[in-house]
């Protein structure tokens, strides 16, 4: 993991960052650690209906009590919301993104429009400000089906097989462009599922944990022999700061860097797991699997650790557990 004197030299050289989706799942759980570790954060997040907003208000509250966090209200795929913010910007960390893979499939046009043209907007709204470092979350969905695992960053990436999949690849080569024309040091990550407290309502484990709380059935697409390698949010977060801290360092940055566990298990293995660190009986309902889904994810992480000392530490029955228990605090809570 990085050593504390590097996360000093992210505070020397990078005292604010704007963390685009900052009231996501992966965003609001960054930005209070980049608050906590002395950074000042400016958060922007639309609220995107895929799921609840006052989910995403609840993981905020934390951000919101810190006077060196600013929260701007607005959609990224509109240029003119960016003017609003003035303040001081070291470094961006991209996360905004419309997600889901089976959804994209229904609605392409939302997904370019909020993905590619967010994008291409937050790159021209750093290059009017003389801005050059930005973090860039994309996603192991650009894999596609590719059979030679673990995956490696020098795979070749063309054959996405989800709308979703094809915007990422796509807002990798818009972040190259500007890396060439325009300097920018950039990072484009590629995280590979990551779950933990906060994880979207839409996504398996919590549908998984949600459903057998309430003692109805886990739906199970396919034989469960597909498998993913499951990150854990605060493992994930370390390898964005030390990302971070990468860009801060160095000059004419361009890399593509997996994020992962490189620890893949099958779903068969993970419902089973979950059913047992909750202490009820499997009940599954089997389903067709989805079109969209790919079968294996694997992550090669070696390139992570070479360039920022990136070292997942949390075992998977480590994670539900903690993911578990933070739901079941959920429950009081008025939004649910």
């Amino acid at each position: 993991m990085p050593c504390k004197a590097s996360r000093y030299l992210i505070y020397k050289k990078m005292k604010s960052v704007l963390v685009t989706g900052c009231a996501g799942f992966i965003g609001s759980t960054l930005s209070e650690k980049l608050l906590a570790t002395g950074f000042s954060v400016i958060g922007i997040d639309n609220f995107d209906p895929f799921y609840p907003r006052p989910v995403k208000e609840n993981n905020l509250k934390t951000c919101l009590s810190n006077p060196s966090f600013k929260f701007y209200e607005g959609d990224i795929s509109n240029a003119l919301v960016l003017n609003s913010i003035k303040e001081t910007v070291h470094a961006v960390v991209h996360i905004a993104a419309k997600a889901g893979v089976r959804p994209s499939i229904y609605n392409p046009h939302t997904y370019i429009q909020a993905n590619i043209v967010g994008t291409q907007n937050i790159l021209d709204w750093m290059n009017k400000r003389e801005l050059k470092k930005i973090i860039f979350a994309s996603s192991s969905s650009v894999y596609g089906n590719d059979t030679l695992v673990p995956f490696s960053e020098s795979a070749n990436v063309d054959h996405p097989i989800s709308p979703y999949a094809f915007t990422k690849k796509a807002c990798e080569l818009l972040n190259h462009t500007y890396h060439y024309l325009y300097n920018f040091d950039i990072i484009n990550l590629r995280f590979f599922t990551v779950y933990g407290e906060r994880q979207r309502p839409d996504l398996a484990i919590h549908k998984f944990v949600d459903a057998i709380s309430k003692k109805q059935p886990v739906t199970m697409y396919g034989a469960g022999d597909t498998s993913r390698d499951y990150t854990y949010v605060q493992d994930t977060v370390v390898g964005i700061t030390g990302a971070l801290n990468y860009v801060s360092e160095n000059k004419n940055v361009f890399e593509i860097v997996n994020l992962g566990n490189s620890k893949p298990i099958s779903l068969k293995e993970l419902v089973e797991t979950i059913y047992e660190l909750m202490g009820e009986e499997p009940n599954i309902l089997y389903e067709i699997k989805q079109p969209g889904d790919v079968d294996v994810t694997f992550a090669d992480i070696s390139k992570a650790r070479r360039l920022f000392g990136y070292n997942p530490e949390t075992s998977i029955r480590d994670g539900l557990q903690n993911f578990i228990a933070w739901y079941k605090t959920q429950q009081t809570e008025e939004y649910r």
